[in-house]
């Protein structure tokens, strides 16, 4: 089964709450290895993730003991 963009988002995001089943992973794959647009949104929620996780890296730094 061919992913949608729309649905390859949703996977991508979904993957990051819980792990995705073998043929959810292939078929994400396949879509990103033939997609440019959802590849560049990949890059994009990883961006994110990393952003977020640094911010709260940095705020538990900063707090006075």
């Amino acid at each position: 089964m061919m992913l949608s963009c729309k649905q390859t988002a949703r996977l991508l995001s979904q993957g990051e709450d819980r792990e995705l089943g073998f043929s959810e992973r292939v078929a994400l794959r396949v879509h990103l290895a033939i997609c440019k647009g959802c590849r560049n949104v990949n890059a994009q929620f990883k961006f994110l993730r990393a952003a977020v996780k640094s911010l709260s890296l940095d705020e538990n730094e900063e707090k006075p003991a």
